[in-house]
């Protein structure tokens, strides 16, 4: 048995290391605009050249960082969570709502009841049940002694302690849905700017490989070309 020969590594023109053929890409595969940012840092990049998928990884992340910084001006934390999720290939969606019931305390729990069973139909319709009920009692003459008669003391400072209550309650669940929907828009932001960049990137790969594809048949047709005039030659 003759013993396997071992697979030739491609050397990266970035590092110099060695690297299987399935962990480089090749300078065709590359796009214009990372094959300059390789040019500039690394002269003599050129067809027939190599580069790790590591190293290339770190040149995309400067070219978008390049593009956003031109686009934009100074990029913000969004803008680089977008770019580290670019060259670690990772998805940027987060589940916010289930990443939030988690760590919501009784307190808030309470407030967003509190809150949704003072906006519906259910709280009004049985408020004021409650206070037809509260005045016909003091009103009409069911009890003897009524307790609170009219002008209705008591209704009042309940009716007082209840706004009172009640608005501080509201305002805890308002602002706990403000930081909710200021988190829904950090990351549609972020999953809008992703797409933006990789469908760029993808509309550059394809013109770059519609490029190579025709400078490719136009080598064809011309070594058909001459393959015709040569036989038209030996015709003669």
């Amino acid at each position: 048995m003759t013993a396997s020969k071992p697979k030739q590594k491609i050397t990266c023109h970035v590092c110099g290391q060695g690297f299987p053929a399935a962990q480089v890409v090749s300078w065709g595969s590359v796009r214009p605009g990372v094959s300059n940012l390789i040019t500039q840092s690394h002269p003599g990049w050129e067809q027939g050249k190599h580069i790790c998928r590591e190293d290339l990884a770190v040149f995309r992340r400067s070219y978008v960082e390049n593009l956003l910084a031109n686009e934009r001006g100074e990029l913000g934390e969004l803008d680089r969570q977008v770019i580290d999720s670019l060259q670690s290939g990772q998805l940027i969606t987060q589940h916010l709502i289930d990443g939030e019931s988690d760590q919501i305390s009784f307190g808030g729990r309470a407030a967003d009841r509190v809150a949704s069973f003072g906006g519906s139909w259910t709280f009004i319709i049985l408020f004021v049940t409650v206070l037809l009920c509260w005045m016909a009692l003091n009103v009409v003459g069911i009890l003897a002694h009524p307790f609170d008669p009219y002008p209705f003391i008591l209704l009042n400072l309940a009716l007082s302690s209840l706004a009172a209550l009640q608005a501080p309650v509201i305002m805890m669940s308002q602002r706990r849905q403000e930081t909710k929907d200021r988190l829904r828009g950090e990351n549609d932001y972020r999953v809008n700017l992703k797409a933006e960049l990789e469908i760029r990137q993808l509309h550059e790969k394809i013109d770059h490989q519609l490029a190579h594809q025709w400078e490719k048949l136009a080598e064809l047709q011309q070594i058909q070309i001459e393959l015709l005039e040569e036989r038209a030659r030996d015709d003669r």
